[in-house]
Parts: structure tokens; C-alpha cells; sequence
């Protein structure tokens, strides 16, 4: 909710997924929570180190809450949960609604339907939500790829 935990995971390893396969100048990354709490805060130490591990720097990342322009300037509005889906789609208007999905929509064989929020557990709730966003992630550039370019 306050974009530094699980987004800027999801946006660091997306990224870096665009940036391997050459499509850093066709695809714009950003991450943003629902509240203003964290605002211009870095991620999460917990999130930036599980992510350095696996050679992802999240380092230079900070927190924003969504706005309304969020809507009109990107294709795909990404959730990590549903209560994040619900006020994305309570906050916009109903014709962006379409655009709007949660990342694990995108994970193909995984069970788990919401990324789970780390901030209130250990080192090992960062790792799964790495896995979970390196799943999804992938999955979303693969619909990209195949849909929008």
C-alpha cells in the first residue's frame, strides 16, 4: 500500500526482465502505492537486499501514490492484492478498469492469487515474494509481447 515493499520488488524485477530482453526504450516501468505514507522514501532495506541477492538494484526507486494520470499514461495497471485492485478501480474512472489486473494473473502455475505483504514478517517473506513477482513478471511481458507490441 505504501510502495515499498512488494511494487518496487515488482517493478525492479520487471524491469530488469524489459532490460534483458532489449525492450528498455519500448516498455516504461513505475511503481506506486495507495497511500502517501512513504512518499520519496526508498524501498524497504529488507525488499533492496533480498532483491541485490539476485542481482536486482531497487536502490534508486522511490515511494509515489498513484494518480490520477497513472490511468490514462500506462496500458497495464498492476495489483499485488485484491484490496490494492479494489481501490485502483474505486479511484478511476470505470472505461480503465479493463487495463487493471493483479501481477499473479500472470503467473502461470503458481496457486497463490495476491502477492503477499512482507513488511510485518522476516527475510524469508521478501524471498517469496521475489519468487512470486519473478513468475508473474515474466508472465506479464510475455502477454505484452504478445498483445500490445
Amino acid at each position: 500500500m505504501g510502495n515499498i515493499c512488494r511494487s518496487p520488488t515488482a517493478e525492479g524485477v520487471f524491469r530488469q526482465l524489459v532490460r534483458d530482453a532489449g525492450l528498455d526504450t519500448r516498455i516504461e516501468t513505475d511503481s506506486a502505492g495507495m497511500i502517501r505514507y512513504h512518499q520519496g522514501n526508498p524501498p524497504d532495506a529488507r525488499a533492496t537486499a533480498a532483491a541485490k541477492k539476485r542481482g536486482i538494484d531497487i536502490g534508486d526507486l522511490r515511494a509515489r501514490q498513484v494518480v490520477p494520470d497513472d490511468f490514462v499514461h500506462f496500458d497495464h495497471v498492476i495489483a499485488m492484492d485484491e484490496e490494492n485492485l479494489r481501490f485502483l478501480e474505486e479511484n478511476s474512472n470505470e472505461r480503465y478498469h479493463e487495463r487493471m489486473r493483479l501481477l499473479l494473473d500472470f503467473a502461470e502455475g503458481v496457486d497463490e492469487k495476491e502477492v503477499p505483504d512482507p513488511y510485518y514478517g522476516g527475510d524469508s517473506g521478501f524471498e517469496h515474494v521475489l519468487d512470486l513477482v519473478d513468475v508473474g513478471a515474466r508472465g506479464l511481458l510475455a502477454h505484452i509481447r504478445e498483445h500490445d507490441l
